[in-house]
């Protein structure tokens, strides 16, 4: 396995961001635009008062990319207002996830990510009336195709993505944050009971502290796919930072991921960000999560997987093994979110049966 990169290093410990060399930053800062962190690691600079003590270049290319993170908050207020104006004959919620969340809530993981869409959680039995909504304002399906269709609607968690017409802005709209055919299933009724209001927007709502947590696990460790790998690791890391200051958090998050059924991807989620970015975790909560622990053989698996999968997607991060890693996690997911014979029809269907030409872009 490659060297860990110092893109991971920093996080660790911040200090060795004014010992690289220029050309160490030349390589880190490659790095983190291939995992869409570039943002991020100038709220790290920032955070620890080092901009005026890193080499000029490398201060230069943070800079350049500081109005990109302004500007990229200032849309995601912008497209929350436009949604929340289109559901609000609905009667339903409006329940952020991920990004959005973040950002909307002001959390500190917010401070430079960036993410192309904005995600969104309804009851199931509002899925018709806030389709119908966004469609009226302006959003539509982006997958004609009617495999896809079908595959979202009788069996995923979410609607087809949908894009508004004139800004291009991309809505998720979600009735669960796994899908029924998945080995474990999330009550979402339970994760929107507890949902929380965001401060100061009343008609906003995010998800509690810990289900917050669990749902970045899902999410990073339930999909197939890790071009964001590392920038949802650093997601949990920093929430797990700014939620476990309160010591009620650690002593609710063991619990309630066992009443999701979640433990397992939140063990995952505590081991990989503990290992790679140096999160500080209780050792009474690891205990506590015990049950999430797969035996000693497929965790020496999982090590090897992650271990990879979760590095910047950049060439000088791979090695001989990289592929073949990125393809079994591709598999493991979907095998985690079907049944055996869903997964090979759905896999046929991906590798031999061609789309419509105006779907060739779509990705699940």
């Amino acid at each position: 396995m490659t060297p860990r990169p110092h893109l991971l290093q920093v996080w660790q410990d911040p200090g060795r961001l004014v010992a690289l060399t220029l050309r160490e930053w030349d390589l880190m800062l490659r790095q983190a635009d291939s995992a869409d962190l570039a943002a991020s690691l100038l709220y790290l600079v920032q955070q620890h008062d080092l901009l005026e003590q890193i080499p000029a270049p490398a201060r230069a290319k943070l800079e350049w990319v500081r109005p990109h993170a302004q500007r990229h908050r200032q849309a995601v207020a912008f497209e929350v207002g436009k949604i929340g104006a289109a559901l609000r004959g609905v009667g339903v919620p409006l329940i952020l996830l991920k990004g959005a969340a973040y950002t909307q809530a002001g959390l500190a993981c917010s401070h430079g990510r960036l993410f192309s869409d904005i995600d969104i959680l309804v009851p199931k039995a509002g899925l018709d009336a806030t389709e119908a909504a966004l469609m009226m304002n302006g959003w539509v399906s982006g997958h004609h195709d009617a495999y896809d269709q079908r595959y979202y609607r009788q069996w995923m968690h979410e609607l087809p993505p949908m894009h508004h017409v004139k800004r291009q802005s991309v809505i998720d709209v979600h009735h669960a944050i796994l899908p029924q055919t998945a080995a474990v299933w999330p009550d979402p009724d339970k994760l929107r009971a507890a949902a929380v209001a965001v401060d100061g927007q009343p008609d906003l709502w995010v998800l509690a502290p810990a289900d917050m947590v669990l749902h970045s696990a899902v999410h990073l460790f339930y999909e197939g796919e890790f071009n964001h790998g590392l920038r949802d690791l650093l997601d949990i890391h920093r929430l797990l930072q700014q939620f476990g200051a309160d010591p009620a958090f650690w002593k609710t998050l063991p619990r309630r991921a066992a009443e999701l059924q979640l433990s397992r991807p939140l063990f995952y989620a505590l081991r990989y960000a503990a290992h790679l970015l140096g999160t500080p975790v209780p050792g009474a909560v690891l205990d506590a999560i015990s049950a999430g622990r797969p035996n000693a053989l497929l965790l020496a698996l999982m090590d090897q997987l992650f271990g990879r999968a979760l590095l910047p997607p950049h060439p000088s991060c791979t090695d001989w093994a990289s592929a073949a890693t990125r393809f079994a996690l591709y598999i493991r997911g979907n095998w985690l979110r079907m049944p055996p014979l869903m997964l090979a029809r759905h896999l046929f269907q991906k590798a031999f049966i061609r789309p419509k030409p105006e779907s060739k872009a779509a990705t699940h």
